[in-house]
């Protein structure tokens, strides 16, 4: 149930939208940020996975759009990756596991990621050599953020992000374009697997979609047209603290 206090529920909106702006800018959905909020709000878990998921269609899709249209996706990037995290990521969501270990060792990966993200020096102009991951490599590596995303309910680019830009296989708008595609692909299969054994509020979604379309539009136009990848870097080096913060904040 959302707030009924109108403030509360416009803080919850805008909240939403600056979300939305934040994730897009570097190609993800936000559904790690939209659980931060909804969390914050006290919302039942119950409600908290589905939108977050569904938000996370909507946002990603629109960060897609424009990553496309500017140039950066490269398809060889993505579809190793889909075959197994896609009926994983199905799978995840049907399991249930201890919440608190898994919430320790998702926060230290997180963590892990943004440092290696700000103390790797990017070569000059942020020009990567495009070194495409074998399929031994892609496939389990797909098949692992598929399952994890699927447990905790995201879209996975927050896992696939920061190993695309350390290995090397993508530079950050390409690597953005892909994770876009990702997570709305994850997403989608984490939603209808969650759907098969949960009711979702869709009446009380809809407050909640409206800021999330209006923050994907805006954040992925300025990622795709306007921010240099070493922005990206940082940008999503942020957006990795910040979910961790959230994660550790949500232990008991």
């Amino acid at each position: 149930m959302l707030p009924e206090n109108t403030l509360l529920l416009a803080l919850l909106m805008s909240l939403v939208f600056l979300v939305a702006v934040a994730y897009s800018s570097v190609g993800h959905g936000g559904a790690s940020g939209y659980l931060a909020v909804l969390g914050f709000f006290g919302l039942a878990p119950a409600f908290m996975a589905p939108s977050a998921l569904l938000l996370n269609l909507l946002v990603a899709g629109l960060a897609f759009w424009n990553y496309w249209r500017a140039g950066h996706f490269v398809w060889r990037l993505l579809w190793p990756f889909l075959l197994t995290s896609i009926p994983c990521a199905f799978l995840g969501a049907r399991l249930n596991i201890s919440p608190r270990v898994y919430l320790l060792l998702l926060a230290a990966v997180l963590l892990w990621s943004a440092y290696r993200l700000l103390a790797v020096a990017s070569p000059a102009g942020e020009e990567f050599r495009l070194e495409l991951p074998s399929l031994r490599v892609a496939l389990p590596v797909g098949a692992a953020i598929g399952l994890l995303s699927g447990i905790v309910g995201v879209g996975g680019g927050i896992f696939l992000s920061p190993l695309m830009i350390l290995l090397r296989w993508a530079d950050a708008k390409r690597t953005a374009a892909t994770s876009a595609a990702f997570i709305w692909l994850n997403s989608a299969a984490g939603l209808y697997g969650r759907l098969t054994h949960q009711p979702v509020d869709w009446l009380a979604l809809l407050w909640l979609v409206v800021p999330a379309v209006f923050g994907g539009v805006a954040g992925s136009r300025l990622g795709a047209q306007h921010l240099q990848g070493i922005w990206l870097r940082r940008i999503l080096a942020g957006v990795l603290v910040l979910a961790t913060v959230k994660l550790l904040t949500s232990i008991r």
